[in-house]
């Protein structure tokens, strides 16, 4: 009973939180620098961050911090739950990362993520055409020496399962000619996917070692998908659930038929 009342409580902070960021956001997009709504960005996910401890009861431990390069770099991150983006951004100043545009379908958000200098994916758009802007858009990250988060598997993954990964990290690994961070988490297990009831306890968020540039797509994709989810899977410990099979490749959701 106190697990859902707390979880209520924080869906209602959450919310609160979002709408007067999102709309104290609005001035600062009309400014030419950037460095404003980032730091009013940075501002929000800490924000949710305490949220997440003083309310739902989660304490987040960031691991391998060293890992990271001081210049530009991709960071490719396991994606387990809806506060991962919230850790992240909590952790950098500024902070580029990749979207699909279903984002720009909510109101003001378009306009905050060009602002943020967001590299928004066309889904409808051919490969091709995918290609070109995420070309164009990292040369544009790598001019403004910016780190690039991630996420491989491109769907919210239950724990201890995972999607395969898709090959876009490869195509910006390889344009950015710069190290790739793996990230792996166990934050599901205290908010999965996108769930409104979070379990209080420990999350960690670790940074792994970096890949360096210049390896082949299919020894990159492998060493990133073995790094990310083996540890992953070592940091569930005793938490793991039962019933799953545990390291499960899961069917990709956009490819299912009814």
């Amino acid at each position: 009973m106190l697990i859902t009342i707390r979880s209520l409580v924080f869906q209602a902070a959450y919310w609160l939180t979002s709408i007067f960021y999102v709309i104290g956001a609005i001035p600062l997009v009309i400014i030419p620098s950037r460095k404003p709504l980032m730091y009013w960005i940075l501002g929000y996910t800490r924000t949710m961050m305490f949220w997440m401890r003083a309310i739902a009861g989660i304490k987040i431990r960031i691991k391998g911090r060293d890992n990271i390069p001081d210049g530009p770099c991709i960071i490719a991150a396991k994606h387990q739950s809806w506060g991962d983006g919230f850790v992240m951004f909590s952790q950098f100043r500024d902070l580029a990362f990749v979207t699909g545009d279903h984002l720009e379908k909510f109101p003001l958000v378009g306009g905050l993520l060009r602002k943020m200098g967001a590299i928004v994916v066309d889904n409808c758009g051919g490969a091709y055409a995918r290609a070109r802007l995420v070309d164009a858009e990292l040369k544009k990250a790598q001019g403004q020496n910016r780190r690039i988060l991630i996420y491989p598997e491109g769907h919210l993954a239950p724990v201890g399962q995972h999607y395969r990964y898709k090959k876009g990290v490869y195509h910006m690994y390889h344009v950015y000619g710069c190290a790739a961070v793996p990230v792996a988490t166990n934050l599901g297990l205290r908010w999965p996917q996108q769930s409104w009831r979070l379990t209080p306890g420990e999350a960690v968020v670790e940074f792994l070692p970096p890949i360096a540039p210049g390896l082949d797509k299919e020894t990159f994709m492998a060493r990133l998908e073995r790094d990310i989810e083996a540890r992953s899977i070592e940091l569930l410990g005793e938490e793991r659930p039962q019933g799953v099979e545990i390291g499960a490749l899961l069917p990709d959701p956009g490819k299912q038929t009814s």
